[in-house]
């Protein structure tokens, strides 16, 4: 995994603004608080995103009638997630992986606000793994 912030500052530009939040906020909020929080936290630093966005996904070509809606796409190709809980597991790894393989897209973000440091996780996937489709965010984005 790539860890110097010259190479993805786009990457490094949401973790720097989910600091922010969590530095401003803390922990013990509910999960939408620090939705809402980011979205400003983003805007006010000018990094582009698109909120709840729905993400078609395919099943053997076929579109299925349920989207999917990640909390943000930043930049316009990287997932971001947020989460409320305990600690991050496994599960919530997983889930941003599929999201990734769901949307063809290579980097992801996982955020838990809930701990008194602020937990993230740094996603990519390698130029081997398949890429269904790409996320076109809406036109009227607020970023």
């Amino acid at each position: 995994m790539n860890t110097d912030p010259q190479r993805d500052p786009e990457t490094y530009a949401i973790i720097g603004a989910a600091m922010e939040v969590h530095r401003e906020l803390g922990n013990g909020f509910l999960e939408r608080v620090y939705h809402d929080a980011l979205e400003i936290e983003l805007a006010h630093r000018n990094i582009p995103f698109s909120r709840e966005h729905p993400v078609p996904v395919l099943y053997k070509g076929h579109l299925l009638g349920t989207p999917y809606r990640p909390d943000f796409v930043c930049c316009g190709s990287i997932i971001v997630e947020l989460k409320t809980i305990k600690s991050l597991t496994d599960i919530e790894s997983a889930q941003v992986l599929h999201y990734l393989k769901a949307t063809g897209l290579q980097r992801a973000l996982l955020f838990n606000f809930a701990t008194p440091r602020l937990e993230y996780k740094r996603f990519i996937l390698s130029d081997h793994q398949p890429r269904p489709s790409r996320i076109q965010p809406p036109s009227d984005s607020p970023s």
